[in-house]
């Protein structure tokens, strides 16, 4: 597999640190692509989080995890990513494999629902709480419209100033494309 489209080389990331028995999050569940992908690799021992603020974002997936036979390994929980941190088990904190971010709006659903970078911070700052020594969040930015590019913008500020010695932080991006493809910003905690 090529890892030069940006959501295999996510993948691949992701697949280097969650192991069977682990905790991860889909700090953005969508449509639930993400969660799927996160729950089979926990294994049934494990537990992934999704959280997102549309309901039929998690009805979608719901049924996606329900159809594959992983649902018993995921919470889904109605709520902005913001607050992440403060919705989990205190056990949580410290012990998270691998957190997930998609930012943007759900592919097929309201435009208008957007992730935005007041709240997108927040929930990356109380994500790298939660990160286990050696878990790593992923982040996908997508620059192609308005909101978009100022969220990214933010990011990818907020990651330049995150401590050296405790933070490695990646900027995975094409630099010969014209259209606006996304970009993944990749945080992993020193262990």
């Amino acid at each position: 597999m090529s890892l030069l489209p940006i959501l295999p080389f996510v993948r691949s990331v992701i697949e280097d640190h969650v192991t069977v028995g682990g905790i991860a999050i889909d700090a953005t569940v969508g449509n639930g692509h993400d969660t799927l992908f996160l729950a089979k690799l926990v294994g049934a021992q494990g537990i992934v989080y999704g959280f997102d603020i549309q309901e039929e974002a998690l009805e979608i997936t719901r049924q996606r995890l329900e159809e594959a036979h992983v649902i018993d390994r995921v919470h889904l929980i109605r709520g902005s990513h913001q607050y992440m941190a403060s919705s989990l088990p205190d056990t949580v904190i410290g012990n998270v494999q691998a957190i997930m971010f998609n930012l943007g709006y759900r592919p097929g659903g309201d435009k208008s629902i957007v992730t935005q970078p007041a709240s997108t911070i927040a929930a990356l700052e109380g994500g790298l709480q939660l990160l286990a020594p050696g878990g790593v969040i992923t982040v996908v930015l997508y620059s192609g419209h308005q909101e978009g590019k100022a969220e990214a913008d933010a990011v990818i500020e907020w990651g330049k100033h995150l401590d050296q010695k405790m933070y490695h932080v990646l900027w995975y991006q094409y630099i010969n494309q014209k259209n606006s493809p996304p970009t993944v910003i990749a945080i992993e905690r020193k262990g």
